[in-house]
């Protein structure tokens, strides 16, 4: 039985240019109605992720920074090294001329750069470095390889008495990979990345927020 929705947001709730899908957000709210708590899931800064879980109504608390960051009953837990990321991130950037995304004063658990270099490049200059390298499609990020989306999702719905078992997660991309492994149902979107889609209970037929709509109609709405 599932009692809880862990949701990706950009490339699963969003298009590609991240535009939130229409299909996506009813189906947050029609969850949501039946009482099952709906987690926001993400590599975003808190703040943002907040926000939207405001403008969402949700109520299953917010996983930010891919793990770094989490927050529920308005209570705040950092979880990522900062600074263990800063020191990757400045290596980096002597060997490279990287740039950070936008909003980066923001983050407190991980430093995330644009798409400028190739991933691979990245993890193999930082190679060295005790850090985890994630490309979301819309940033590359340097976390703590301590904390992921899956075990913070893990302590946000323990604490509303749901077992990783009991959730359903929906993601998109490499940093969606220990989201999904995590819990008890796993499902990736078609425009998912092959990685996920390999490790997913369910893959659906249409893509970002359409298939989120697919996925809770066939797993929780049972409508197949």
């Amino acid at each position: 039985m599932i009692k809880a929705l862990a949701l990706d947001i950009d490339g699963t709730i969003t298009d590609k240019s991240r535009r939130g899908c229409i299909s996506a957000i009813d189906t947050i709210y029609r969850v949501e109605d039946l009482g099952i708590p709906v987690i926001i899931t993400t590599g975003n800064v808190l703040c943002f992720t907040n926000a939207l879980s405001i403008f969402l109504a949700t109520s299953g608390g917010v996983v930010a920074e891919n793990g770094g960051v989490i927050e529920y009953n308005g209570s705040k837990k950092v979880l990522g090294n900062f600074e263990v990321c800063l020191d990757a991130y400045n290596h980096l950037k002597s060997e490279l001329p990287v740039e950070k995304v936008q909003n980066s004063h923001l983050r407190i658990s991980e430093i995330a750069i644009t798409r400028k270099f190739p991933v691979q490049i990245i993890k193999e200059i930082l190679k060295d470095f005790d850090v985890r390298i994630y490309d979301s499609k819309f940033a590359i990020h340097i976390t703590d390889p301590s904390v992921s989306k899956g075990s913070s999702v893990i302590k946000v719905a323990e604490n509303m008495d749901v077992k990783a078992s009991e959730v359903l997660a929906i993601g998109d991309s490499e940093n969606d990979i220990e989201f999904l492994q995590a819990v008890g149902f796993k499902v990736a979107v078609s425009n998912a990345d092959q990685e996920l889609k390999d490790i997913a209970d369910y893959v659906t037929t249409q893509p970002h927020g359409n298939g989120v709509k697919e996925a809770v109609e066939k797993y929780i709405f049972g409508i197949s």
